[in-house]
């Protein structure tokens, strides 16, 4: 039986593991067999947790999400207008510890997951309605209508970035990353103000 107050504890070294895992193997190269031995633990544990990979990899995603949603508000305490509210969700979208090697892999599976899987769907739908929601909120004192357009635009510039992170031969630091997506804003920003 295991010891009182363990299953937190064991939960979040599986999905860890999960992380290392399908960072180096892939989704569909990984058994929870695999993931289990990375973090220490038997098969038969791994599946008491999750039940399956489907339902660890949908705890991962949780996981992860969670993370990038604790990621944003210290950022945007210090922002002082709608602009800089802004740069602090596109800051947390590339902070460093959410950018590394292995959380790229794992959302990049999680993206592919959900062409197939409904409840990876689900919440990588809930993840893109609060982003771009977030977005919408701050860009509408700037670009009025164009808000919805606008924070469109800039959801799936992260989600492409974030896929050349995922390739070796296009990868780009979290600093090259923002600058980009930085220089689109400023770029649409200005184009609205030319118009007014």
């Amino acid at each position: 039986m295991p010891k009182l107050g363990m299953q937190p504890i064991r939960r979040q070294q599986l999905i860890m593991a999960a992380v290392e895992a399908i960072h180096e193997r892939g989704l569909n190269g990984v058994t929870m067999g695999d993931i289990a031995k990375r973090a220490g633990v038997s098969p038969a544990l791994a599946h008491h947790y999750f039940g399956s990979k489907d339902e660890l990899l949908s705890a991962t995603m949780r996981h992860l999400l969670g993370e990038f949603a604790l990621a944003a508000p210290p950022r945007l305490v210090d922002a002082a207008d709608s602009r800089a509210r802004v740069d602090a969700i596109l800051e947390a979208s590339f902070a460093p510890e959410q950018f590394s090697p292995a959380l790229i892999s794992t959302w990049l599976a999680f993206y592919m997951q959900s062409v197939h899987d409904k409840a990876a769907a689900r919440l990588l739908g809930i993840y893109l309605k609060r982003l771009e929601a977030n977005l919408r909120h701050d860009l509408r004192p700037l670009v009025g209508d164009g808000a919805v357009a606008l924070a469109r635009g800039i959801a799936a510039m992260i989600d492409g970035l974030w896929l050349h992170a995922a390739l070796p031969t296009l990868h780009r630091s979290p600093e090259e990353a923002l600058g980009i997506l930085r220089d689109y804003v400023d770029g649409r920003l200005a184009a609205v103000a030319q118009t007014e």
